[in-house]
């Protein structure tokens, strides 16, 4: 029981960064924004809240660090998320060619501005204070399920707790309704009023910024620091899970748990002696196999909101 209740813990750590990025990609796309930015939005919210979190500590906020580098990941992945929304709403861009050159741009300008602003350093310092799990009382000691669900990092009670607010506010209020209505039917949108592209910019913007903490959640729990290869492709896994959940906050949970089931399995397999005639390899491979296999099994099962990827014309039909 033991093995089983640390692999679905492992579960939850390793889907918390997932599950804010798609959470992130899931509102863009709802607006008829393709989001494919989502790995870049995660490696600029891995870098500024590495360095957020770095000057925080230098100016002696010690363990409260951690939350302002999550504050900075929210507020700074603005500038990448304000490139795409200008790209593909203002302008008409293609929207996966926008979201290709924000994952390059980030993945490009983060590494660059780490060498300038660490003396030539591949990667930000270790830092001293990050997230540690926190045990609630009394619902720790409840066997089996209190050691599940209630011994976390507090960023993944703060992503469950986006999961419920976020499905509330698309299905039971008028902003959310608002905000798919431009998604499916722009143009019988503006007719009653909906300004969608000013709807549209604020769910790009949006969606980078609740992507970015996932890869906050990566360096401020797990890695403490900040390097290039830090999100190793979690964007992508995380926009698999936006289709396979259907465009709709629990499913995309849902499947982010499945692919964070993937990685725990790859830790928790490890120790036993089986595990030693095993390429390490595939192990690492196991969460992208995963979502390749999902994916495909997903195709022609979800369909994606009708005005996805098409710029906002006035007038056309």
């Amino acid at each position: 029981m033991d093995i089983i209740a640390n692999l679905l813990n492992g579960t939850l750590v390793f889907s918390t960064a997932l599950i804010f990025a798609a959470l992130g990609g899931l509102i863009s796309e709802r607006s008829g924004v393709i989001n494919i930015g989502i790995e870049g939005f995660m490696v600029s919210g891995a870098f500024f809240s590495a360095v957020t979190a770095y000057y925080a500590e230098a100016a002696g906020f010690g363990a409260f660090s951690p939350w302002l580098g999550l504050i900075g990941a929210f507020i700074f992945t603005v500038i990448f998320s304000s490139i795409h929304a200008v790209a593909s709403i203002k302008y008409g861009a293609n929207q996966v060619v926008s979201g290709t050159v924000i994952n390059i741009l980030a993945s490009g300008s983060t590494f660059f501005l780490v060498k300038m602003i660490f003396a030539g350093s591949a990667e930000t310092p270790i830092l001293a204070n990050v997230f540690h799990k926190v045990r609630i009382p009394y619902l720790t000691d409840i066997p089996f399920i209190g050691k599940v669900f209630f011994n976390a990092y507090p960023t993944t009670y703060v992503a469950l707790a986006l999961v419920i607010v976020l499905h509330f506010i698309l299905f039971k209020t008028p902003s959310g309704l608002r905000l798919r209505s431009v998604g499916e039917h722009p143009n019988a949108a503006a007719t009653v009023g909906v300004k969608v592209n000013r709807m549209r910019y604020m769910a790009v913007i949006l969606s980078g910024s609740l992507a970015s903490l996932g890869g906050a959640t990566i360096v401020l729990t797990s890695n403490s620091n900040f390097a290039y290869n830090t999100i190793s492709g979690q964007g992508f896994i995380a926009l698999a899970a936006v289709i396979i959940g259907r465009w709709n906050p629990i499913g995309a949970m849902l499947a982010a748990l499945l692919f964070g089931l993937a990685q725990a399995v790859k830790d928790q397999f490890q120790i036993f002696d089986f595990a030693a005639n095993i390429p390490t390899e595939f192990f690492y491979m196991l969460p992208y196999l995963l979502t390749l296999l999902v994916l495909i099994g997903a195709v022609g099962k979800s369909r994606a909101p009708k005005a996805l990827g098409e710029p906002y014309e006035v007038g056309k039909r």
